[in-house]
């Protein structure tokens, strides 16, 4: 008996996504380090931030060339789309750098990855489907998981309001990002599209730390290049490749072992505790990332939109 074209295709569909969902777990694990490597460094917060990208991207562009793409010509059409993420993306590394400072390392995490529920909110409005009921389910699970991985620990400590503000601004700034990205990624590969991305970046994040009156040139270069290599190169790489392959639902809901992540390094390098709802958090956060993925149902139509 053999395969037809169909079921080729279908086959080789599932293997690409196993890949980039397996590159989606690699990489929110990566950049789950990233307000561990900011609390190490000894810069301000927005320095750290400009270092990051600035350390980043020349090994992103030299990558990308090495792959073969004609770096210049990719651009074509797509140059406000680049800038604008890139600003995005400085406006959520400001925010969230400054507030890692003001509060727990789980709480930053979560916070600053709003984009969980706002960015497949995105892709359900741009489908114009409504989530189905499997859908709906993990994002349930997903909302309740995380109000117990931060619940929690911001009872136990309200002066981590700030903080939590400033990482909440950080996570809508980064939906935003996502947004812009994955209209790059329709027509660009994942190295060039992260690397002009992040070139667009590093102006706004310099000027910003140059008006806070941080200090800019660290004595210590190994949090800056460990922060620029594991969190921008691997973890964005990984995840902007995932953004082309994976659907706004999944990449959302993947954001969410960061905060398991970091809670974990908290609880090793800095004593934060974690207790029973940190548990029954992660569970149920892996429960609906499971959901997602074995059963990905039939979209609902939306209603037509009256005067389209």
């Amino acid at each position: 008996m053999h395969e037809g074209p169909t079921t080729r295709k279908a086959v080789s569909r599932e293997s690409g996504n196993a890949v980039a969902f397996a590159a989606l777990m690699v990489g929110n694990v990566a950049l789950a380090f990233g307000p561990w490597f900011v609390r190490l460094t000894d810069v301000g917060p927005v320095a750290a931030a400009f270092w990051r990208i600035s350390l980043a991207t020349p090994v992103l562009l030299v990558l990308a060339a090495a792959t073969g793409g004609r770096l210049l010509s990719s651009v074509r059409g797509l140059g406000w789309i680049l800038i604008g993420s890139g600003v995005l993306f400085a406006g959520d590394l400001a925010a969230w750098h400054l507030g890692i400072h003001h509060t727990k390392l789980a709480n930053a995490t979560l916070f600053g990855n709003a984009a969980t529920f706002v960015f497949p909110l995105y892709g359900f409005l741009v489908a114009r489907a409504w989530p189905t009921r499997t859908q709906g389910l993990a994002l349930a699970l997903a909302a309740i998981g995380a109000a117990l991985l931060m619940g929690r620990s911001y009872q136990l400590a309200p002066q981590n309001f700030i903080g939590d503000l400033l990482c909440l601004l950080a996570g809508l700034l980064y939906a935003g990002y996502f947004i812009l990205m994955s209209r790059a990624r329709q027509t660009m590969a994942p190295l060039p599209a992260l690397g002009f991305s992040s070139a667009a970046a590093i102006l706004p994040l310099l000027v910003s730390a140059l008006v806070l009156g941080e200090k800019i040139m660290p004595a210590n270069w190994t949090p800056l290049i460990s922060l620029a290599l594991l969190s921008q190169v691997l973890g964005q790489g990984l995840m902007i490749y995932a953004l082309g392959r994976l659907s706004p639902l999944v990449i959302g809901l993947a954001l969410l072992t960061q905060p398991i992540v970091a809670a974990l390094v908290g609880w090793l390098y800095y004593g934060e505790t974690l207790g029973v709802a940190d548990f029954v958090g992660a569970a149920l956060v892996a429960i609906a990332l499971v959901l997602v993925r074995i059963a990905p149902p039939r979209p609902l139509p939306l209603p037509p939109v009256s005067g389209a």
